[in-house]
């Protein structure tokens, strides 16, 4: 059975810190793409980072580079995504996924994170920013 969890969100202050992990089996982590989503209330679900776990090329969304960093632990089948310098508008339910890539990085011809090509989702996590 395939799995991906979520966790370590929560509520943090403006200009915090939050580190998420995303926790998987049940596939070859090594075959896959990981992508860490967000969706906030009456938006649409927007990819913020990803990671290739063959020779670990990251990509990251213009509104969270310089402040968000993913990585992935190929021995733990797990990927994190560090997070600092928080905004309120940072506040969404994030969500995990694996792509089926052979473990290399793909994004769209826009260089953008594909939300339809993610084979595998967890259930979220949710992240508020507040003060």
């Amino acid at each position: 059975e395939v799995q991906l969890v979520e966790s370590g969100g929560g509520l943090v202050q403006p200009g915090g810190s939050l580190t998420l992990s995303c926790a998987t089996s049940g596939f070859t982590f090594d075959d896959y793409a990981i992508g860490w989503f967000r969706q906030a209330p009456g938006k649409e679900r927007e990819g913020v980072a990803c990671i290739g776990t063959r020779g670990g090329s990251t990509y990251y969304a213009d509104s969270v580079k310089g402040r968000f960093t993913i990585s992935s632990d190929n021995a733990k089948n797990t990927v994190y995504l560090q997070m600092n310098k928080l905004k309120p508008e940072d506040t969404a339910v994030y969500y995990c996924a694996a792509e089926s890539t052979l473990g290399h990085l793909v994004l769209s011809f826009y260089g953008t994170m594909m939300t339809s090509e993610y084979d595998y989702w967890g259930q979220g996590t949710q992240v508020t920013v507040s003060s």
